[in-house]
């Protein structure tokens, strides 16, 4: 393996506008190698120079203006070699809104060996694209410094992830939230009621001016207030004041300067009146104390729904055993999960959860895989069976061997994608990302034009009335709702369909499921059982089924052949004990033949009959009929005489006709594509009403009839389960993987259905849609509600005889605005397909 050279320098400034890069190329092995890999470099536009070392395997470019790091691994690639990436995923910490999502991308972004990153508010991860050998102590630094601390998301040996912190971390911030709320609140009730209670009610206010006094009463609105600020509210100023200095103003900017500017009005106003024109003296404690309490309420039930859209993680990561008994050196020891190693041998008691994926060296006993599968019966483990990691074993003791261990198990497997798919970003996202960018820069100008325009147009006391719409402005504003509107639902959306399962390994799957046109399919394994079963037996006069069956079964399993298996399968399941067999033939072209019980015995097609003079008229009418359905069928023959008539198929799935009916009653057409012969395609396709077929076609030839399909009907979802369908799976807009199919076909899948249900597939597309729907509500309310309130807030309607926005209203209004797109994305959480 050629080993990646260490990066001395990714990506550094040299000179002005110039800077520099120093790329790791592998593949290279001469000269001619060196020459080819810089003259693709210094083709690329802005590319002042470009130097290739095949000693250190590494290339340096210096380019003027923006970054041309993607462009040149393109070209790299294209010229035949490689430039080794990694994804790294990274916790990040203190992002509250949509602009702080905006700001650790252009942070990372800009950070030597980044090639791209994508953060996400709701499952606050940020995942970076980097030149291997990239320092990712350095990027957690930089983001750190910039005020959002950040620690790599660990992949431990262990089916744990870091799902759990999350969740803890959720739970805990709630609990801070919740004693920082009712703090505030116990400290700001008194100060609202001194304030604004006597404008409710005048005896209160009477009462007040009478045994507190008017200055006294000013005294201790400030005192309480102070506590409210400096207390539970420190937060805002901790995090808004800094991020203000940095010319990187976000929510918490927005609170801070709100409430600082009502709260240092309020102080001149008690302390130094005569500083304020004539009139304007007015205190607005009850604001600063009441915003804070209102937008940690908002920010307690954010958190709580947070908690709650991860939820479907979470019940994943609990089925996990905890401990395993292991069998080491001739001594049982009880040991926790993440000390399991592959190969141990390990003893799994009745009711117990397996603890990791393995096979069945010793016992028998039945195994509820519904959470993998989502059958609900128990199925029958014997030895030399497959066992997954977190099912139930049922009645019998079982002892197994460890194949696959920590990160490597099937359920881990399956919390990884679906965290992946959770954190991706959809493209609909690409707009909301552009428009936050610059969205509380611009609030902030929004506030000090009203403050303006109310100083120089509005009513007197102006001063008051500017300061009053100024801050209403600053905190109805509010960004949040626009970064968690599309991630929330896209994290419920995900974790519903895990549920259902249905695994999303990409999340982009998600929005481009619901503007599929045609579902194309394979047969074989998809469609059907993948593997063939006696599905008739038809007996001649005079012969008993269970003495022929038996006779028939003894023969095929001398056969090597899948057709063979399936008759001496169904005589097994009908426990019929095998007669012994002797002189065994198999003749090429024509069937089998042995002596069973002193009798011959002869299996074969209809011409194999007809040379032993066997007339198969008696089954002609059953033989059309089975062969219009897409069986095969084959005739049996005791010492010379037809004893009866065989059909072996593969069967369709008993789910496969209801999920052809959902795809057609969602609107779509349905497709096969298959390297079955015309007949059998056709016969199958006739049972399930599929609206096209395209048949005897080689793996190259599904590529090439899936494009035509796109060409014809726009765009389409591909379902299959083989190597085979792995090209196709490839160029399908969505590819949809049965989950018992291969790991190659897994791979090359957007979807994988973990039951191999072909109901999934309506199930997916219909979750797609009400996702998507979910996610057009949530920025519809989040973009109308800015557009809407902001101008009310600034006063816009007032000279019209229109409201003027108190700022504790403003509050109370910004705080749900979060928590109605959070809430409404919970909704998923009830979908049923």
């Amino acid at each position: 393996m050629t080993a990646v050279p260490p990066l001395a320098a990714l990506a550094t400034p040299v000179s002005g506008a110039v800077a520099a890069a120093t790329l790791p190329v592998l593949g290279m092995t001469c000269a001619s190698c060196v020459g080819r890999v810089e003259r693709a470099l210094t083709k690329l536009p802005g590319v002042t120079s470009a130097s290739v070392n095949l000693a250190t395997e590494t290339a340096r470019i210096q380019w003027n203006g923006t970054t041309v790091l993607p462009a040149a691994i393109a070209a790299i690639e294209k010229a035949g070699y490689s430039v080794p990436q990694q994804s790294i995923a990274l916790q990040v910490q203190e992002m509250t809104c949509a602009s702080c999502v905006g700001r650790v991308e252009r942070i990372l972004k800009k950070q030597p060996g980044v090639l791209d990153a994508q953060v996400n508010l709701a499952t606050e991860r940020a995942v970076a694209q980097v030149l291997q050998g990239t320092d990712i102590s350095a990027l957690m630094a930089v983001l750190t410094q910039a005020g959002y601390p950040a620690q790599p998301v660990q992949t431990q040996a262990t089916q744990v992830t870091g799902s759990d912190a999350v969740a803890q971390r959720h739970v805990q911030e709630s609990v801070r939230l919740q004693c920082s709320l009712w703090i505030a609140a116990v400290l700001a009730l008194p100060v609202f009621v001194m304030e604004m209670g006597g404008h409710l009610w005048p005896a209160l206010h009477q009462w007040v001016h009478v045994h507190i006094g008017h200055f006294n009463s000013l005294y201790l609105q400030c005192v309480l207030t102070t506590l409210v600020l400096a207390g539970p509210g420190r937060q805002f100023y901790q995090k808004g004041i800094p991020a203000l200095l940095r010319a990187a103003p976000d929510m918490n900017s927005l609170v801070a300067v709100g409430t600082l500017a009502a709260y240092g009005y309020s102080l001149v106003s008690t302390f130094v009146p005569h500083w304020l024109p004539y009139n304007t003296a007015h205190v607005y404690y009850e604001s600063a104390a009441v915003i804070v309490v209102l937008i940690l309420l908002g920010r307690y039930l954010e958190a709580r729904a947070k908690g709650n859209t991860s939820q479907a993680i979470q019940q994943l990561v609990r089925l996990q055993a905890k401990t395993a008994r292991v069998r080491r050196g001739g001594v049982v020891q009880e040991i926790d999960i993440a000390q399991v190693l592959q190969g141990d041998v390990i003893e799994v008691r009745p009711g117990e959860r397996i603890p990791v994926d393995g096979v069945v060296l010793e016992g028998r006993s039945f195994v509820d895989e519904s959470m993998i599968s989502g059958e609900p019966v128990p199925v029958e483990k014997t030895e030399g069976a497959q066992l997954i990691g977190s099912t139930v074993n049922q009645q019998g003791a079982l002892l197994m061997q460890a194949t696959k261990v920590g990160a490597d198990t099937l359920l881990a497997s399956i919390i990884r994608m679906v965290e992946q798919a959770q954190g991706a970003k959809l493209p609909i996202q690409a707009l909301v990302d552009k428009v936050t960018m610059w969205f509380v820069p611009a609030v902030m100008a929004v506030a000090l034009l009203t403050f303006i325009g109310w100083m120089v147009w509005g009513p007197e006391p102006a001063l008051s009335m500017a300061l009053v719409n100024a801050v209403a402005v600053l905190i109805i504003a509010c960004p949040c709702a626009m970064g968690l509107a599309t991630p929330t639902s896209i994290m419920v959306g995900t974790g519903r369909a895990a549920q259902m399962g249905v695994l999303l390994r990409k999340g982009e799957a998600l929005q481009q499921l619901k503007d599929a046109k045609v579902v194309a399919v394979d047969k074989t394994g998809t469609l059907t059982k993948g593997k063939p079963e006696l599905t008739d037996l038809l007996l001649a006069p005079g012969y008993e089924r269970g003495q022929l069956l038996a006779q028939i079964a003894a023969v095929e399993d001398k056969s090597e052949h899948p057709i063979a298996r399936a008759m001496v399968d169904a005589a097994k399941a009908e426990r019929l004990e095998l007669p012994t067999v002797e002189s065994f033939e198999s003749l090429t072209g024509r069937g089998v033949r042995a002596q069973v019980q002193g009798v011959r015995v002869d299996i074969g097609a209809d011409r194999w009959m007809q040379e032993l003079g066997c007339d198969v008229a008696l089954f002609a009418a059953d033989a059309q009929r089975l062969g219009g359905e897409g069986k095969t069928p084959l005739y049996a023959a005791v010492d010379g005489r037809l004893a009866a008539m065989i059909a072996v198929a593969d069967p369709i799935k008993p789910t496969t006709p209801a999920a052809i009916a959902a795809l057609h009653r969602l609107g779509l057409k349905v497709a096969m594509i298959t390297g079955d012969n015309r007949h059998t395609a056709q016969a199958i396709a006739r049972q399930l009403g599929i609206d096209e077929v395209v048949a005897e076609v080689l793996p190259g030839g599904k590529v090439e009839a899936v494009q035509r399909l796109q060409a014809q009907y726009g765009a389409l979802v591909y379902v299959g389960d083989g190597i085979n369908d792995a090209p196709a799976l490839a160029q399908a807009d969505v590819g949809v993987a049965i989950g018992t199919g291969t790991d190659i076909a897994i791979e090359s899948a957007d979807v994988v259905l973990m039951s191999g249900d072909l109901q999934g597939v309506p199930k997916a597309m219909a979750l797609s849609k009400a996702t998507m729907a979910n996610i057009r509500q949530n920025l519809f309310w989040a973009f109308a509600y800015n557009v809407a309130l902001i101008p009310v807030a600034a006063g816009l309607l007032y000279p019209f005889n229109g409201p003027l926005l108190s700022p504790m209203f403003a509050a109370g209004a910004m705080a749900m605005s979060s928590v109605f797109v959070l809430t409404n994305a919970l909704r998923l959480r009830r979908f049923q397909a």
